[in-house]
């Protein structure tokens, strides 16, 4: 029996390979809302910070944050097919599935945007929960699992940023973190999280191993 009967995902940098996405309309967004634009020198700097971290460094006023966040969820839903999904993402997911595993998305993108993009691989998935806060995702894991019906002591919550790793934990929840999305790994493995998956082959490979 696998040791997880959850696996929560995040969508940008984990399910869906957004980052050069991101990259592409973050400079608009800085001139739109007045902070501070980012050099393409800079990015490798920025995979090792924490958003907090990396807000404070752009100059972003906090009262600002929702405004940004929904506009970025517009532009994402205008992408019409720039976001694509990692290699093996809906082999890994139904694979989980068959072992028993539920699988839910846990997300501040948009729940439309995300289906969309995951296609077929949607079918897999037991629960969204979407348009999460920036540092939100601790209760939206929590109330994942109690309306699933499953301990959160038997979920894993799996992120490619360090507050992934943070929600996971405060949540009571175990934490898995992927190499490929925005955080540089080093960063994440200085955080020490459960589990660490180098590609989708691995993450089932680990998860349904018991």
């Amino acid at each position: 029996m696998p040791r997880y009967a959850l696996a929560i995902f995040d969508f940008d940098g984990t399910l869906a390979d957004s980052f050069p996405w991101f990259c592409s309309v973050l400079n608009e967004t800085a001139r739109r809302f007045g902070f501070r634009e980012v050099q393409e020198q800079e990015r490798d700097n920025l995979r090792a910070l924490g958003s907090r971290e990396i807000v404070a460094h752009l100059g972003v006023p906090l009262w600002k944050l929702p405004a940004i966040a929904a506009h970025m969820r517009q532009l994402n839903a205008q992408s019409q097919g720039e976001v694509r999904l990692f290699d093996g993402v809906e082999q890994a997911l139904a694979n989980l599935a068959r072992h028993g595993i539920r699988i839910a998305v846990v997300s501040s993108n948009a729940e439309e945007t995300i289906r969309r993009t995951l296609g077929r691989a949607a079918d897999h998935v037991s629960a969204f929960d979407c348009g999460a806060s920036l540092w939100g995702k601790s209760a939206k894991f929590k109330a994942v699992a109690k309306r699933l019906g499953i301990p959160r002591e038997r979920a894993i919550a799996i992120g490619d940023e360090l507050r992934d790793i943070e929600a996971a934990r405060k949540a009571g929840m175990a934490c898995g973190a992927v190499t490929f999305g925005y955080n540089a790994p080093a960063a994440l493995l200085a955080q020490w999280p459960d589990l660490v998956f180098t590609d989708f082959a691995d993450l089932q490979a680990q998860l349904t191993s018991g």
